[in-house]
């Protein structure tokens, strides 16, 4: 099948010295000279390590970095036996394009398995290639996803948005369907090159999402792979959202279109088998400031009351003006009101005259108000004992299923 090509002349030349490989591992990078080299390191001993039968290869995909990222990735002394391609892809510049160029090489090298990883992590081991990659060679999975420890203020747009939705809309139990680290095979890498999405969201920060969804709704055998904790640049939700927010959910709310029949047909949970040992660790704090999330929710008020008005059911906007009229020390978001919020505004980017990027931007200060709920409700729990209250929520999400349908149908 013709596709465009995200790699330029060099690397597919270079591609074309290796030949064949049988696992590949692509790391998307931006000016990540600082941690590049660790990640590198542990992908090549784990390459090693866990599959020395294996011909193994290693792409760092860069988005034209302005630091010392691809000179770093260049010289390091790798394990002997590691191929490498160090290349600047071509196309949108995104996370998503860059992961396209990994598609590409994984396709033309005729790989059984391929991982991603990304590129600003501090806490990968050599365990994680093994992890991510294992289910795919030794037991047919099609698609790995990453089960970490992460601190209960990071991965917000995670816990509050993605995993509960994917859970609630295709009826399996993938907790981290945005983590960044995944292992797929080479059929779903064909799956996935051969789907055109070039200049989308899908070609930036969309592109997590975008394979979880893609992966269940191409019948992929899924699983999960518990690999401890994941400490890398966590930032403060209130500080740095920006377009990932937009990108992320503007995804998942645009491939609900596309796999209407699916989420429509699809009852119940499944579970979503795990792969591998439980591993224990404590994550890094993630700070955050409950103010400004609070405080970001009345301005959104102030800013978007008419809007909000066009999109959320009329009970929905007058919880929101109420709450919005609290102090802090009152303050409440309940996880039900949320998770309608959550459907009226999936409905509105697909149903109504809005602009989906209208519709998105007004949607972050409810997010923000939200998560400071989240935030409140926790704040003196553990990370273990946090889940439960995402675990609740997820389930809160699952049963307004029958409200997103009427909603859908219009009624």
């Amino acid at each position: 099948m013709a596709y465009h090509t995200s790699l330029p002349e060099e690397a597919r030349k270079r591609i074309g010295e290796i030949g064949q490989a049988d696992i590949l591992v692509g790391i998307p990078s931006f000016n990540s000279e600082k941690t590049i080299a660790h990640v590198m390191s542990m992908v090549a001993e784990g390459l090693v390590k866990y599959f020395p039968q294996l011909k193994p290869a290693l792409i760092v995909s860069d988005g034209h970095s302005s630091d010392g990222t691809r000179s770093v990735a260049l010289n390091i002394s790798l394990r002997q036996g590691v191929e490498r391609v160090i290349t600047t892809y071509e196309g949108t510049l995104g996370k998503g394009s860059a992961l396209r160029a990994v598609f590409e090489a994984a396709c033309a090298l005729g790989v059984q398995a391929c991982v991603v990883v990304d590129s600003d992590l501090r806490s990968i081991t050599p365990e994680w290639v093994g992890l991510l990659a294992s289910p795919i060679i030794r037991k047919d999975f099609d698609y790995v996803t990453p089960h970490y420890l992460r601190h209960k203020y990071d991965g917000t747009i995670t816990k509050n948005i993605a995993y509960p939705m994917t859970r609630m809309l295709y009826g399996l139990d993938v907790r981290q369907p945005i983590g960044g680290d995944f292992g797929f095979s080479g059929r779903l890498a064909n799956t996935f090159l051969a789907q055109n999405v070039g200049g989308s969201d899908v070609a930036r920060f969309g592109i997590d999402i975008w394979m979880t969804t893609t992966a269940i709704n191409a019948g992929a055998r899924i699983c999960q792979a518990p690999i401890g904790v994941k400490i890398h640049q966590a930032k403060d939700p209130a500080e740095t959202l920006g377009p990932m927010f937009r990108q992320v959910v503007g995804t998942l709310f645009a491939l609900m279109g596309m796999h209407e029949e699916r989420w429509r047909q699809s009852k119940g949970i499944k579970a979503t088998p795990l792969c591998g040992p439980h591993t224990g660790g404590e994550p890094d704090p993630v700070e955050v400031s409950l103010s400004s999330m609070i405080d970001e929710l009345c301005t959104g008020w102030e800013n978007y009351d008419r809007l909000w008005s066009q999109i959320l059911m009329e009970k929905n906007i007058a919880s929101v003006h109420e709450i919005t009229a609290r102090g802090q020390e009152d303050y409440d978001f309940p996880a039900e009101l949320w998770a309608r919020i959550v459907i009226d505004f999936a409905i509105a980017y697909n149903k109504s005259p809005l602009s989906s990027e209208r519709v998105m931007e007004a949607m972050i200060p409810l997010y923000l108000g939200r998560t400071a709920a989240f935030v409140k409700e926790t704040m003196e729990l553990t990370t273990e004992e946090t889940e439960t209250v995402v675990e609740r929520q997820a389930r809160l999400f699952e049963a307004l299923k029958p409200y997103l349908i009427q909603r859908w149908e219009g009624v």
